[in-house]
This record gives structure tokens, C-alpha cells and sequence, in this order.
């Protein structure tokens, strides 16, 4: 079969939206298929939003026999075999419209910018022939906002062989994107107030430098230098398993995540539990407080008691470990499933 996977990138960014799609091409590729990557930059500004998206209604993909498509606005792509694997909608438009996390004013413009857009999304997903999702997340807002029903098909990892276990240092690692809406200085302020030697890693890289740049300063107003390594930059995957490998824990603190993230799948195949937040959305469907990790609520001083009992409590920091890996299974989430349901 001749596939296409399309899906938008912001230039000079790397994370989740584009594993995805890559590593479903490997898979696709090792089954026998013929696929074609189509990717566009794609920006969330109110400004240029049309222009980008007409970008994709003039798309041709007529020799593909099956497109399908990610992260928005691929799903504007018109093809008789569309399916699609959505990952979420342009947040800010949607479930993020009444949060801090904004970029434009709640005025009549970006009101009614924002009708046309839900106005354009609902058409163009409902021109499929078959919707999925990342989570029940995800879900829940395609029948919110959409008036759309779809199917949870929850995302792999590459190769999840090369993650292991080898120790439980005193570290608890944080890898992911750096950006407001995933907390990174939560994580920094509630390490201020433990009364244990436990330490964190946080490492990864954003599209501007003012947050990380907060970070680096906070650490030094909390005095945390010895406490803290930052390391802005995309780490390799050998890195990362190597990392996640010796680590105590693994943090994953984003508002409303729309899936359990890859952080937190890969600290599953670690075999290491993971330390969120109740608002943490999507991630809430894999970690069960005191079970494969712990749920505090999102303040520093939550976070700071479940730190101290991750590094305290070893033996009860091993066994969530061990039920994290464990969840994967319960869970289904393998490409085998993947690949069957997106060309069923």
C-alpha cells in the first residue's frame, strides 16, 4: 500500500509530534509499504493561521492509497482514504482559550477567528473515514468541540527495547520540551522545599529562550546550583534511556496533557514510576497515586512531600516502577495494534 503520513513541524523543534509520525514510518516500511512523509511548518500565530491552512487544502495526494494525518491542521487535507491519528487540536483556540496560556486577547476578532477555525476543523474531520485519537483526552474534546466520536489508539514508543532499569540514583528526570504550560519551575520550586538530598534533571529545548532562561535564574535565587542539572539541548535516544535508566523517578507536570506523553511511557518502559499532577490531563490515564507513580495536587509544596517519599521509600519507588512497566501491557499499546486499526 502507498502511504502518506502528513503533519505539521514548528522549523528547528523536535519532540512527540514529530516521533510520532517517524516512527510510524519505520514500522509502516518493515511491514512492506511504500510511504511518503508530508510535512509543513506550520506556526500557531492568529496572524498567518488561513494562510497556513490553505497551504494543506491545495495539497494532491491522489497516488496515495491510504493519507493519514496528525497533528493539526494535516486533517484540512482532502483524500477518498483520509484516516486520522489525532494528536490535538491548535490548543489555544480550544481547551486553552480561557487560561494563562492565551497568546491573544478575548476580543471579536480572535472570537470570531476562533468560530472559523472549530467551523473549518469540524469539516475537515468529518471528511474521514476514520477518526483516532492519542487519548481519552483527545476524545472527550472531538466530542466537546467537534461533535465528533472516535477511537483511543494509544502511541508506542520507537523502540522500546533499548529503555532498561540499571539503579535508582537520586535523581528525578524531567524530559520534555521546555515551556510554560509543562512546569519545569514547579518541579524547581517544590525541590526547594524538601528535606531530603534528592536532586532533579531536567533536559530539553524550547522554541524561545525567555522561560528556560527564568529557570536557570530561579535555580540560582533558590540557591540550587548543586541540587539542579539543566541540560538545554535534544539528547539523543541512547542518551535518554541511559538517563531514564539509572534515574530515581521521572517527572511529567503539563497542564491538561492532551496523552500520557512519551515521558511518561518511557519512564514505564524504565521500569520507574512517574511523579505528576492532578491537572496533568491526559497523563492521569496511566499514573495511579501510590500505584505506577504518585498524583500530588500542583503546588511546590505537594510536590516536595512525593519527592521526599520517591528518594525516602525505595522499596515503594521500585515496586510503582515495576507496576508502570506492567501498565503497558494492561493497556494494549503496542504497533502491531497501531498499524492493524490505522489501515483496517
Amino acid at each position: 500500500m502507498k502511504i502518506a503520513l502528513c503533519s505539521t513541524v514548528t522549523p528547528f523543534i523536535d519532540g512527540g509530534a514529530r516521533q510520532i509520525v517517524d516512527w510510524l514510518e519505520e514500522h509502516l516500511l518493515e511491514e512492506g509499504h511504500a510511504v511518503e512523509k508530508v510535512y509543513l511548518p506550520e506556526v500557531d500565530r492568529t496572524e498567518t493561521l488561513y494562510r497556513q491552512m490553505m497551504s494543506f487544502r491545495w495539497i494532491d495526494l491522489d497516488r496515495a492509497d491510504r493519507v493519514i494525518c496528525f497533528r493539526p491542521q494535516s486533517q484540512l487535507i482532502q483524500h477518498d482514504h483520509k484516516v486520522l491519528w489525532f494528536i490535538h487540536h491548535v490548543r489555544f483556540l480550544y481547551d486553552l482559550w480561557d487560561s494563562p496560556y492565551r497568546p491573544c486577547p478575548d476580543d471579536a476578532k480572535h472570537r470570531g477567528l476562533r468560530q472559523a477555525i472549530h467551523d473549518a476543523d469540524t469539516n475537515a474531520i468529518r471528511e474521514a473515514r476514520a477518526v483516532f485519537t492519542n487519548s481519552n483526552v483527545i476524545s472527550e474534546r472531538l466530542r466537546k468541540f467537534n461533535g465528533v466520536e472516535s477511537e483511543v489508539l494509544y502511541p508506542p514508543i520507537f523502540r522500546p527495547e533499548r529503555f532498561h532499569c540499571e539503579d535508582f540514583n537520586d535523581e528525578i528526570v524531567y524530559v520534555s520540551r521546555v515551556e510554560r504550560h509543562k512546569r519545569q519551575d514547579l518541579l524547581i520550586r517544590a525541590l526547594a522545599l524538601t528535606t531530603t538530598k534528592v536532586k532533579i534533571r531536567i533536559v530539553g529545548a524550547s522554541i524561545y529562550d525567555d522561560y528556560p532562561d527564568e529557570l536557570e535564574r530561579l535555580v540560582v535565587d533558590l540557591r540550587l546550583q548543586n541540587r539542579v542539572v539543566f541540560d538545554r539541548r535534544w539528547i539523543t535516544e541512547d542518551e535518554k534511556a541511559s538517563i531514564l535508566g539509572s534515574c530515581l523517578a521521572v517527572a511529567y507536570l503539563p497542564v491538561d496533557e492532551d496523552s500520557y506523553g512519551y515521558p511518561t511511557l518511557e519512564a514505564a518502559h524504565s521500569s520507574k514510576p512517574v511523579l505528576t499532577v492532578a491537572d496533568s490531563g491526559g497523563v492521569l490515564a496511566f499514573v495511579e497515586s501510590g500505584v505506577t507513580g504518585f498524583v500530588a495536587e500542583p503546588t511546590a509544596e505537594a510536590l516536595a512531600e512525593y519527592m521526599d517519599r520517591l528518594y525516602l521509600g525505595r522499596a515503594l519507588t521500585k515496586k510503582m516502577g515495576a507496576a508502570a512497566h506492567d501498565r503497558i501491557e494492561s493497556l494494549g499499546i503496542s504497533w502491531t495494534r497501531v498499524i492493524d486499526r490505522l489501515l483496517s
